[in-house]
């Protein structure tokens, strides 16, 4: 009885939290805000580092072209192709 009891219990919670008829963030765009602000503060960091040997100055170049590359959450663009399976053998039936 306590199982159904505290299953009616979170099932209230979650309805008052999430109402029918609300409209929810879009997640892919939180997501990106998210990941570019996190990208800015890595950048700011490893500006910070002072460098003066050869390995640190390239490690630091490493860093700005990644955190220079497009974005994870970047579209791909559709492949309308589909792939078509190759014929059966004749002895396979």
């Amino acid at each position: 009885m306590f199982v159904v009891v505290r299953s009616v219990f979170w099932l209230t919670a979650a309805y008052l939290v999430i109402k029918p008829g609300v409209d929810l963030p879009d997640g892919n765009a939180v997501a990106r805000l998210a990941l570019d602000a996190g990208k800015q503060v890595v950048a700011e960091q490893v500006t910070a580092i002072q460098c003066t040997s050869f390995e640190c100055i390239g490690g630091k170049a490493v860093a700005a072209a990644v955190l220079a590359s497009p974005s994870v959450g970047a579209p791909i663009p559709p492949n309308n192709s589909v792939p078509v399976p190759r014929p059966r053998l004749d002895r396979a039936g």
